[in-house]
């Protein structure tokens, strides 16, 4: 017992130890390791298991593998929860020369939100081989350098890392040089060349030695490339120019390569010590950019073209130098000859753009000629264009004044393009002109003219206020001011017409706006005038009229004129079960206060009891039955009906109509209309509930009595049935009929009796059954007393 007692405190120390363990383990993030190049769709890793979760769950919880890079390199199989590769991975691409290649990723995983971190170690692989930069590398080497000296060579590129990298240098046999592997301040490996015999000139002047690169991959790769070694001779005299300093004329107007000059040096050494080649000693920019020289012949020659005019003289200093490195300095002295390649220049120092009619002697322009060119190519003389009522006068030095010669008008001519040609006096002749427009000012002698006698505009009813409806536009030949036109509205004629609340013009551009929504159904158009008034003094002014159309939107749905529809009581109509197919129900009147196809009308069946028994007739509203009626019918059915108009968007009404079958006119049967219950009864008073229950007790019994009596009365005189209040006698129609026929739509004449329901509770009226008189009379005219309840009868057509 003490012994248990003993171990029970390591027991609970020992799942501590492992919760500690295991997050410390979550808190370093997996790494997998890949080789580069491997195929497309690759095994990784064990995702699903590394993270402890079955593969349906990492599916069923959206786990996602994302990383911080432009293309994604990982992919998660969502049925086997294993990290596969989604392309094929380049290590150089990716990570370049840094090693070790490490890409990083995360595992997102929903309900509940986590996320891992994980590293793909990219494992290098020898697929580069060392490349030198150049083909071949020239060392040139004195004969007198000593064995042991070094020369340190350019090093060969791997794109490979780690051991697949550079890992010796190689030069072919010889006797004269081998070669040390170094490795340079960055850690990379370069080839050193060691002299190991005296050189002899006389002997071998050049030798050529192959260098080679070795990575350490397996198989290793290797690049190659030439060392060649020129062995130079001992050098002791300088070169000298034959004849300097070197003076030359060059015409400004010389070619591009053209030659300047060629010079000449010589060298009193032999061989490659007495080879001479030449260039341009200490140079500056400008003559580096104009002037190349031929390092084997010393011949000049012009890189750019000259300019006089910007530099007169050049002072070119060259250099001879020898194959030992020994120079020698000349001088060139090279003038620039002037030509007449310069234009003359024209300035205006002060123009005059417009000019007043009928001024004398007025000035225009004040000009000033130049030539950049020297001697007769520097000369100028200066004139305008003939037949024209200007002149050009010569004023200080080469300052020219333009002026008017005879006062100007307008009306014959508004502008002036005066061309002014200065030419000089050099050999060709260069010529430059210029060309000013002068404007003639104007008085205000024409009234602005509209673009249109008159304007008819059109704008959709229902618009959005300030909308942009037309423009306005008229034109004023005038100038300046004169031709500035500004727009107003004028007062209409009719006096009823508020125009301001109406429209507002835009003074400056004659734009129109509508200020408020336009109604169609209330206007369907209206005129006003717009005035253009110009700012001339006097203001001349013009008037246009201006017509607005209203077009007609389909704002307005179909009102269902009959059945009639109230918010307690559907209208009702009365079917004999004897009907044959075809016979007319009844019919729809809807109007429409929209215009044009708006209120074209079409009406459909939407939803009926039996849907085979009742058909609807789109164009006219007409429903009829389809079939003869059986006694399976139901005794009563409802239509739900549907009237569309033709606009954009549709508009729609519905109205619901219950169909009775009866055996025939004569039957004693209407069920009371269907009064829906208030819901909002329910919360009212309960003392107030009692009393209105008292209240329609005996209100209704005082109605049931006056009811029974009329019945009584009626049933005396006519023997019919009671019809909800309206009785019909049997063997007479009232002949007091209203007859619309011919203002319809009905096909055919159809008479109805509008009757006031006494129970309904409201002043509704109830249109019946169509009355029939091919089916239950005999006669043409029919008499019949008023019933109490029946307030009027009429024939639909």
């Amino acid at each position: 017992m003490e012994k248990l007692e003993r171990n029970h405190p390591n027991r609970q120390v020992i799942p501590f130890l492992l919760m500690l363990f295991w997050g410390q383990v979550l808190m370093v993030p997996p790494r997998y390791t890949i080789l580069e190049e491997t195929e497309r769709g690759s095994f990784v890793a064990h995702l699903a298991k590394d993270l402890g979760l079955r593969p349906e769950e990492l599916a069923a919880r959206s786990a996602q593998v994302v990383s911080d890079y432009d293309k994604q390199q990982l992919i998660l199989d969502p049925e086997t929860g294993d990290l596969l590769l989604r392309e094929k991975l380049d290590r150089e691409e990716l990570c370049g020369s840094v090693d070790p290649c490490v890409l990083h990723f995360q595992v997102f995983i929903e309900n509940p939100v986590q996320f891992f971190q994980g590293e793909l170690l990219i494992q290098d692989i020898n697929d580069h081989s060392p490349e030198f930069p150049d083909t071949e590398m020239l060392l040139k080497i004195r004969e007198n350098s000593q064995p042991g000296t070094q020369f340190s060579l350019k090093l060969a590129q791997d794109l490979d890392v780690g051991s697949n990298g550079i890992q010796q240098y190689r030069v072919s046999p010889n006797s004269h040089f081998h070669v040390l592997t170094r490795n340079n301040s960055e850690g990379k490996k370069y080839p050193e060349l060691v002299q190991d015999r005296a050189l002899d000139r006389e002997e071998q002047e050049e030798l050529s030695l192959t260098l080679t690169a070795v990575d350490g991959g397996s198989p290793p790769r290797s690049g190659t490339t030439m060392v060649r070694i020129l062995i130079l001779d001992i050098n002791d005299n300088a070169p000298e120019f034959v004849n300097t300093p070197y003076e030359v004329q060059v015409l400004e107007s010389s070619p591009l390569d053209s030659p300047v000059l060629t010079v000449s040096a010589r060298d009193a050494d032999a061989g490659n010590f007495g080879r001479v080649s030449y260039g341009l000693f200490q140079a500056s920019d400008e003559i580096q950019q104009t002037f190349s020289i031929n390092e084997v012949m010393g011949e000049i020659r012009l890189k750019r073209e000259l300019d006089f005019e910007k530099i007169k003289s050049y002072r070119v200093e060259v250099e001879a130098t020898d194959g030992g490195g020994l120079s020698g300095k000349g001088t060139v002295v090279i003038e620039v000859v002037d030509v007449n390649d310069n234009a003359p220049e024209l300035t205006i120092s002060s123009l005059t753009s417009s000019v007043p009619e009928n001024a004398l002697e007025t000035v225009v322009a004040i000009i000033r000629i130049r030539d950049r060119d020297s001697g007769e190519n520097g000369k100028m003389l200066c004139a305008i264009s003939n037949h024209l009522p200007f002149i050009l006068k010569p004023s200080y030095k080469n300052f020219y004044t333009l002026v008017t010669e005879s006062p100007l008008d307008r009306e014959s001519r508004a502008d002036y393009n005066i061309t002014i040609t200065v030419s000089d006096m050099g050999t060709p002749r260069l010529t430059t002109q210029h060309t000013i427009a002068v404007q003639v000012s104007d008085i205000n002698d024409n009234a602005p003219a509209f673009t249109q006698t008159s304007y008819t505009l059109s704008v959709s009813e229902n618009n959005s206020p300030a909308l942009h409806i037309g423009t306005i536009r008229a034109t004023d030949s005038d100038s300046g001011s004169n031709a500035h036109i500004t727009y107003s509205l004028l007062p209409p004629h009719d006096l009823q017409l508020d125009l301001h609340s109406l429209v507002s013009i835009n003074a400056d551009n004659g734009q129109l706006f509508a200020l408020r929504a336009l109604d169609y159904e209330v206007m369907q158009s209206f005129e006003f005038r717009v005035a253009a008034t110009d700012q001339g003094s006097p203001a001349l002014s013009s008037q246009v009229l201006v017509r607005v159309l209203v077009l007609d939107d389909n704002d307005n749905a179909p009102f269902v004129l009959y059945p009639l529809q109230n918010a307690s009581v559907s209208c009702t109509e009365l079917l004999p079960r004897a009907a044959e197919p075809g016979y007319l129900v009844t019919k729809v009147v809807a109007v429409d206060r929209d215009s044009g196809q708006n209120a074209w009308l079409s009406f459909q069946l939407l939803k009926a009891t039996e849907p085979g028994l009742f058909s609807m007739w789109a164009h006219n509203g007409e429903v009829r039955t389809t079939r003869l009626l059986s006694e399976r019918d139901a005794p009563k059915h409802r239509l739900l009906l549907l009237v569309r108009d033709n606009g954009d968007p549709q508009r729609s009404a519905s109205v619901t109509l219950h169909v009775l079958l009866v055996d025939g006119f004569s039957q004693s049967y209407l069920p009371l209309p269907e009064v829906a219950r208030d819901p909002a009864q329910d919360d009212e008073d309960v003392l107030t509930l009692y009393l209105v229950i008292a209240l329609a007790s005996v209100s209704s019994l005082f109605l049931l009595c006056v009811l029974l009596f009329i019945g009584v009365r009626l049933c005396r005189k006519a023997r019919a049935a009671p019809l909800g209040g309206c009785s019909l006698p049997e063997g007479h129609f009232p002949g007091h009929l209203v007859d619309v026929s011919g203002m319809g739509t009905l096909s055919q004449n159809y008479q109805y009796e509008v009757c006031l329901t006494g129970d309904s509770g409201t002043g509704d009226f109830k249109f019946l059954n169509p009355v029939i008189p091919n089916l239950f009379l005999g006669e043409s005219e029919r008499e019949v007393k008023e019933s109490p309840h029946c307030r009027s009868s009429f024939v639909v057509s």
